[in-house]
């Protein structure tokens, strides 16, 4: 829009100083042509705007002339174009628009705090996903974003765990939350998680209607705090066991769960370490090898002893075939 394209350029010339109109144009991805009639249109609304001819030439503002943000301290400011993460809002369809966002922001500031906003932005990149997993699918992300946005009901086949894995299922979207680089979409009547890429079909109206249905959001609910208690009752019901191990000084899980423990006198840390069940510490606590010991549950124990048995036979013939 004329309107939004005009402030753009306003702020351009704020933040970055004497612009020509070929910068300009390509800044905002229009002609020439089209910046000489945007900067006719602010010279005529009273902004104080000059243009100077020859090849150091370009347009410019009025010294002095800058709209503030006031009341906004250096940290607050950092902390601002920290919290900026591209990435997802990518995910969204909203880079574009964070970027403007971003723009204004920095061109209100004071040229202090503009100056430790581009340090936090030149100095942190926040990439939330880990190195070993690949990127999840989500090519119903923009659907889902825009039925939270407008309180609009969605009518999806969903993939779960258990038997059947296939279910239809009514959502009313509340919220959207990105976890280690996964997006959940918060969802009544419930309200209940649901992974966006486990969404196989997703529709806005049912198969007995064509018209898209709408519903009332929650009076009161807050994502965050619904978040919070969710993540706590998963670890309340995921971990529903608990080992004592030994751990090697330097040693560390894999995973972040509460633990409690003390150090001995030969370094070694005893330590409390809730699990998932026998079968999932198993294999966990193997890739640690001689960094850890089981002390209990004895199932636990024994299976890893047993484990270990079966390798050094396996690498011992193994050694024993190569010596001869």
């Amino acid at each position: 829009m004329k309107s939004s394209r005009l402030v753009s350029i306003l702020l351009l010339l704020q933040t970055r100083g004497r612009m020509t109109a070929a910068q300009l144009a390509e800044a905002l991805e229009v002609s020439v042509r089209t910046v000489y009639r945007d900067v006719e249109a602010l010279s005529t609304a009273g902004v104080p705007l000059y243009g100077d001819a020859g090849h150091a030439g370009g347009y410019r503002l009025l010294d002095g002339y800058r709209t503030r943000l006031t009341g906004l301290t250096t940290d607050e400011a950092e902390a601002l174009f920290l919290a900026g993460v591209p990435g997802p809002a990518a995910e969204l369809g909203l880079g574009p628009f964070l970027a403007a966002a971003q723009l204004k922001v920095r061109a209100a500031l004071p040229a202090e705090l503009r100056e430790h906003a581009d340090r936090i932005s030149g100095r942190f990149h926040l990439d939330a996903p880990g190195w070993y997993a690949d990127a999840d699918e989500t090519p119903f992300l923009h659907t889902v974003a825009d039925a939270v946005w407008n309180n609009r009901v969605l009518y999806a086949m969903y993939r779960r765990w258990r038997e059947p894995t296939d279910v239809r299922r009514r959502l009313e979207p509340y919220g959207l939350v990105l976890k280690a680089g996964r997006w959940y979409v918060v969802a009544g009547p419930g309200p209940r998680t649901f992974r966006v890429d486990q969404i196989l079909e997703l529709t806005t109206s049912d198969c007995d209607s064509d018209s898209a249905e709408e519903f009332t959001r929650p009076d009161g609910f807050d994502l965050a705090a619904y978040w919070t208690a969710h993540q706590r009752d998963f670890h309340d019901r995921l971990y529903r066991g608990e080992a004592l191990v030994r751990l090697a000084p330097g040693a560390t899980l894999a995973r972040a769960v509460p633990v409690n423990g003390r150090t001995e006198r030969d370094g070694w840390t005893l330590m409390s370490v809730p699990i998932e069940s026998v079968e999932h510490a198993h294999g966990e606590f193997l890739r640690l090898g001689t960094d850890i010991e089981v002390l209990s549950p004895p199932e636990l124990r024994d299976r890893i002893a047993h484990t270990v048995a079966e390798l050094a036979e396996r690498y011992g013939n193994l050694l024993r075939d190569s010596g001869d």
